[in-house]
């Protein structure tokens, strides 16, 4: 199916529902996945027509740039902007946002300096971006429900601060985000712009994570939290994607290469990428061992998983979705030392001095309490998305083939 066409699609039941994005409704219709995906062989050079002339004259981008094929991107089923991004974020202290937010409830932890703050799930399910100033950096968080993928950039790129907002349209299924400066289109995942003046520039990633609300309050008592008070009216804490990573699903809106089968496509993993070495690690085996001590890209590296973390994607209310735990990578050195991790009962414990650790890579006990693991980009998502931008990974727990 070619890309307008659902485009249009999209776009007339947009109409018909009176464009209810202001009105708190769902921000796409989650209609129950189709049993089978489209598998569209990827062209090796980009290829396709421009997009239509509704597409166009939303935006000034420069149309005759770009890196991949027109034909792979497809409307999400919202104009420019129907997913609002926030562009002044308010915070909260942890007491006050303790009111609305369940202990398991996902957050996505993000921190510089020392300033700590917690992104929750249930207003970023509905807005997907927050462009932000943290530690005086501008910042960038994103999160995009059909991958489920929370990831954050700088947002400075040839020294200028770029702004962004949701384009309203997906490749692979996943979010597809726009520059006000230049209004160049920037692949989420990949953190490159694939469309428009800035075609080629990939943004700088930072480490960023989801964890539950009580792992947040109990190791940051004094971070920051985004607050409710966003500007739009919208139902902060339901789930317009209830039941969408139901493993035994496909993935909503996606079009592109056929899933390896080493693992089903809504398969929970969690990617990392170091020094040209590609590994995901299935949240599957992480709920088993609850900690792996790997070498990537000829570096040692550890990820750690806890449980008491619920899914965004599960039940109608996220608060009340199950749990799937958070898991988060780490360099294992430590001033000058490797470290080799454990567990033991319930804690995450360092061979090498018997200290206490918690998922996110801080000791709480022992003679390293204080002390702060080097957090890793590494990216929790659907093995879906995975492969459609990174078929050649290593799996961890699988034998190589």
């Amino acid at each position: 199916m070619k890309w307008w066409s659902v485009f249009f699609s999209g776009f007339l039941l947009l109409l018909l529902a009176g464009c209810g994005v202001q009105r708190g409704q769902p921000t796409r219709s989650l209609s129950p996945p189709s049993t089978s995906r489209t598998a569209v062989p990827t062209p090796t050079v980009p290829s396709g027509d421009p997009p239509p002339l509704a597409i166009r004259r939303q935006f000034r981008t420069d149309f005759t740039k770009y890196s991949v094929p027109y034909s792979e991107i497809i409307s999400g089923g919202v104009p420019k902007d129907g997913i609002p991004a926030i562009d002044d974020p308010v915070f909260v202290r942890v007491e006050e946002a303790n009111a609305w937010l369940n202990p398991m409830e996902p957050v996505i932890f993000f921190s510089l300096g020392n300033d700590a703050r917690a992104y929750p799930i249930q207003i970023l399910i509905w807005h997907e971006i927050v462009n932000d100033v943290v530690d005086e950096v501008p910042v960038l968080i994103t999160f995009c429900p059909l991958c489920n993928t929370a990831i954050a950039f700088l947002r400075t790129v040839n020294g200028q601060v770029l702004d962004f907002g949701t384009t309203g349209l997906l490749r692979y299924s996943n979010l597809i985000m726009y520059d006000r400066q230049t209004e160049s289109w920037w692949q989420q995942i990949t953190g490159e712009a694939i469309v428009g003046e800035l075609t080629g520039t990939t943004l700088d990633f930072l480490p960023a994570s989801i964890i539950s609300w009580e792992e947040f309050k109990s190791i940051y008592p004094e971070g920051q939290v985004l607050s409710r008070e966003t500007g739009y009216s919208r139902p902060y804490g339901e789930n317009p994607y209830a039941g969408y990573d139901d493993i035994n699903r496909s993935p909503f809106l996606y079009v592109g290469p056929e899933t390896p089968k080493k693992l089903l496509p809504m398969a929970r993993v969690l990617s990392l990428d170091l020094n040209g070495e590609s590994v995901v690690y299935p949240y599957e085996i992480l709920e088993q061992v609850h900690v792996v001590n790997d070498t990537v890209g000829g570096e040692p590296v550890v990820v750690f998983w806890h449980p008491g973390t619920a899914s965004p994607l599960d039940a109608p209310f996220i608060a009340e979705g199950r749990d799937v735990g958070a898991a988060a990578a780490f360099r294992r050195t430590l001033n000058g030392r490797t470290l080799t991790f454990t567990l033991q009962g319930e804690r995450l414990v360092d061979e090498e001095t018997g200290s206490e650790w918690t998922v996110v890579g801080r000791a709480v006990s022992g003679p390293l309490k204080g002390q702060q693991l080097e957090s890793l980009v590494a990216i929790t998502q659907f093995w879906f998305s995975r492969a459609a931008f990174n078929p050649d990974t290593r799996i961890y727990g699988l034998p190589e083939r």
